[in-house]
């Protein structure tokens, strides 16, 4: 009995140890899968986040090529190309002490037609004689060869002398003149003309002063910096009821895009400079009207801003997801979201490591983006039932997609990250689809931001555009 006893108590006490043995060794593997899977997390996140580091610093801002940076080479290319035939014929008529040989032709598209606004200047080039040069008989018209080259006239400075006759009267001894002309600045000597080109070379061609200021000395005339800087100032004044009647009547519009982006700002005194906010208002491009976008600068990225803005202004509004918009909607104003952003949480998720699931996303929006195409020129009517027909089941069959994609993906990671955004913003973003006149995206605001990012001066508080 006793060594069965025995044999019992060691069989319990192995049978433990094993017991034990074989939790620690289930709670290390359940501890090690946590650390892991966290551990993949991380990496996911930071391999995602170093490749976009990467495409903003090294590569270029958008998913769509730069049609600007491409162009600066193709027409470097071309100039490269044409210097070097040029140069080529020149010495080769040197050598062979023979007429320039011309430049072999290249296959490129006709020549465009001139514009039909600009002025013609014709010049006519008649023969030495009216008589053939064979038999000495009257030459007959019978037709004319026509070409157009196209000239410019560069910045031309004049001075507008306004003469204003004074007149007596003997018998009451008054003097009697015509009112001084209305100026933009009382009392400057900057006409309207001078003052527009000053504005458009600063804000629209992105002229710093001191560039205008060398246009000018290369004709003769002395335009100090800190002149037309006091010009800019009062210009900004005097616009600001055209800015106020902008706003008011891009206020009138029942759909708006709306953005902002940082800029530096000058901080007189110090020598730095500090960021500010460019808040941009733009009306619907589906729209018929004429277009307006209004600039709002501010010193903060406050969603008061906005609503200080839209004051109480009722309509659909398009936004990206960021939180100081959102105080915004409710019962007068509709949100709607821009699958521009939604879109590019899974171009940057596959850019950073090929993902199935991010390229399965790109082809959906692609196709809703195809659609879009279609529709472009169509009236609001016929886009209305153009996206009811084929945009509103390609929707529903993506929200349903992602449902179960989210099903199959872990917590924190980017896959999970860009779906959650789309599926938190889904009623924004498909709300488009309801109607014809609502805008898929965002995208004309961020192209009007792009084209306007300036230093603005302190003391103007507003641009328009």
């Amino acid at each position: 009995m006793a060594d069965s006893a025995v044999a019992d108590t060691a069989a319990q006490t192995i049978r433990k140890l094993i017991d034990d043995a074989q939790k620690s060794a289930a709670e290390q593997i359940a501890r090690r899968d946590t650390e892991l899977f966290a551990a993949q997390t991380k990496i996911q996140a930071l391999t995602l986040e170093l490749a976009h580091l990467r495409r903003m610093r090294f590569g270029v801002k958008s998913e769509a090529l730069d049609a600007e940076t491409r162009d600066l080479f193709q027409e470097t290319l071309a100039s490269d190309v044409a210097a070097a035939e040029a140069e080529l014929a020149r010495r080769q008529a040197e050598a062979e002490e023979t007429p320039a040989i011309p430049r072999p032709k290249r296959d490129r598209a006709g020549r465009q037609p001139l514009p039909e606004h600009l002025t013609r200047i014709e010049h006519r080039h008649e023969p030495e004689s009216c008589t053939c040069g064979l038999c000495g008989k009257d030459l007959v018209l019978i037709g004319e060869d026509v070409s157009e080259q196209l000239d410019v006239e560069p910045a031309k400075f004049f001075v507008h002398r306004h003469i204003r006759p004074q007149y007596a009267c003997r018998a009451c001894e008054t003097v009697t003149a015509a009112p001084i002309p209305p100026a933009v600045i009382d009392g400057g000597m900057a006409a309207t003309g001078l003052l527009a080109w000053v504005i458009i070379g600063k804000y629209l061609d992105h002229l710093p002063l001191y560039r205008l200021e060398r246009v000018a000395a290369r004709d003769g005339v002395t335009l100090a910096r800190s002149t037309l800087a006091e010009w800019v100032g009062r210009i900004g004044v005097a616009l600001q009821p055209l800015a106020d009647r902008l706003t008011a009547r891009l206020l009138e519009r029942p759909v708006l895009h709306a953005d902002e982006t940082p800029v530096q700002q000058l901080d007189p005194g110090t020598g730095k400079t500090k960021r500010a906010y460019l808040w941009a208002y733009m009306s619907n491009v589906l729209e018929t009207g004429p277009p307006i976008v209004v600039f709002d600068y501010q010193t903060s990225r406050s969603g008061a801003h906005a609503r200080n803005f839209l004051g109480e202004w009722e309509g659909a509004l398009m936004v990206d997801d960021f939180g100081g918009y959102k105080a915004l909607f409710g019962q007068v104003v509709t949100e709607l979201g821009c699958f521009a952003h939604a879109r590019r949480k899974y171009f940057e998720l596959n850019e950073a490591q090929a993902n199935p699931i991010a390229q399965e996303a790109l082809l959906r929006i692609a196709a809703l983006y195809a659609i879009e195409a279609r529709g472009r020129d169509m009236s609001i009517a016929q886009r209305a039932e153009l996206r009811q027909r084929e945009a509103q089941p390609l929707l529903a069959a993506m929200h349903d997609w992602l449902k179960a994609m989210r099903m199959t993906v872990a917590n924190g990671g980017g896959t999970a990250k860009a779906i959650d955004y789309s599926l938190k913003r889904w009623p924004a973003l498909s709300r488009y689809a309801m109607s014809g006149d609502l805008p898929i995206d965002n995208n004309p605001v961020h192209a009007v931001i792009g084209m306007n990012r300036v230093m603005p001066t302190p003391g103007l508080c507003r641009f328009t555009g």
